[in-house]
């Protein structure tokens, strides 16, 4: 409540949003709350929740990356042409497309910040540039069908049962063991460390939604490797932000360039950095896509997926204006995207509808984060 009333609103108006948006996607279709589909949705999601993962470092720093769609395009492709074409193993087709992705977020992100041209601009250019490497790539074959096991397994791939349970318990203790680690060093430190109840009662709501999501998930073929992938990721960069230095250099160019540069830190290494890792994740992303569909074409990383990796981390709750947010948002986010878009399928809607509805819920969460956003202005929070 006090974080409400600094006008911090966090993750709430997308769990809100989520649990509204399912309400009403069952009432009309019963199907779309079975296991079934919502396994489905647990693949589907974890593309375009890997790539906004991307986007959302990116976002911290205020800055926009338009060309992760189309270089995750290309780096599918890349994988592909190497597996298919060429024999190359499985492994090194995708270290080299996640290498690709690297190698292009580094020059876009040189280009942006040693010759100080927005980063619209470059990665506008980019995502035109991306998109005819991706038709050279491919060349007169137009399509490339997946068959390699490896490529195949990563999308494909269901826990049993057991191993799902187990996956769960790690996540429940994991939460506990860093929860009850940091209050120690808090206490240590001689810092607020908020009352036990309040703790508990977060770990109590997360063991009952790892339950259910397990039930639910069991029910059909089991938790989807490509979930745990961006579960993972999303893990391990909240990790990064929140906990090393690295992050908090992040934060600080993202809060203000100038004072970052005043005290020292490396505003131009790190916006290289950070573009870096949201190729990487671009790549990742289009790998995981490709592995789904089981086929990269001449139109992979085109379409909608642009808005709708940007549109998951801003609706679930990454600023504009840079410094504020979470990587967890892209996942929230992107679950609210997809449940949009897999409902509006179920219940066999035109695309132009499901272009007018994600637009307006994008609106709808860039109007929160402006006022959030006035609102610890005036509370003299920002």
């Amino acid at each position: 409540m006090r974080r409400l009333r600094e006008g911090d609103v966090g993750s709430l108006p997308v769990i809100v949003g989520l649990i509204l948006i399912w309400a009403v996607f069952w009432f009309l279709n019963p199907n779309f709350l079975t296991p079934r589909n919502l396994t489905n949705l647990a693949t589907q999601t974890a593309a375009t929740g890997t790539i906004s993962v991307g986007i959302v470092l990116v976002l911290l720093l205020g800055e926009i990356d338009l060309s992760v769609g189309q270089v995750s395009g290309l780096c599918a492709g890349i994988m592909a042409v190497l597996n298919v074409k060429h024999g190359v193993p499985a492994w090194l087709a995708i270290a080299s497309a996640v290498a690709a992705g690297g190698a292009i977020g580094l020059v876009q992100g040189f280009w942006f910040s040693r010759l100080r041209i927005p980063s619209f601009v470059v990665t506008l250019a980019g995502l035109l540039a991306w998109q005819g490497a991706l038709l050279l790539v491919l060349g007169s074959t137009g399509t490339l069908n997946l068959t390699d096991n490896t490529v195949d397994a990563l999308a494909g791939t269901y826990l049993p049962d057991w191993a799902g349970w187990a996956v769960g318990v790690i996540v429940i203790l994991a939460f506990a063991g860093s929860g009850l680690l940091t209050r120690r060093r808090r206490r240590a430190a001689d810092l607020d460390v908020g009352p036990i109840g309040a703790w508990l009662a977060g770990l109590i709501v997360l063991v009952i939604l790892v339950a259910a999501a397990l039930l639910v998930l069991n029910g059909y073929l089991g938790v989807p490797l490509a979930l745990l992938i961006l579960l993972g990721f999303a893990a391990g960069f909240d990790f990064l932000v929140r906990r090393t230095r690295f992050g908090r250099y992040i934060m600080a160019v993202g809060g203000s360039p100038e004072a970052a540069r005043r005290a020292g830190i490396s505003v131009n290494g790190i916006r290289v950095a950070v573009f870096a890792l949201a190729g990487v994740m671009a790549a990742c992303g289009g790998v995981l896509a490709a592995s789904r569909l089981l086929a990269v074409n001449q139109s992979s990383g085109g379409s909608d997926l642009l808005l709708n990796v940007i549109a998951a981390a801003v609706i679930g709750g990454t600023s504009l204006f840079g410094g504020r947010g979470s990587v967890w948002s892209a996942v929230t986010g992107a679950l609210v995207i997809i449940s949009i878009s897999n409902g509006m399928d179920l219940l066999g809607l035109p695309a132009s509808i499901k272009f007018v509805i994600t637009g307006a819920v994008l609106l709808a969460a860039v109007t929160i984060d402006g006022v959030a956003r006035h609102g610890r202005q005036a509370s003299g929070k920002a």
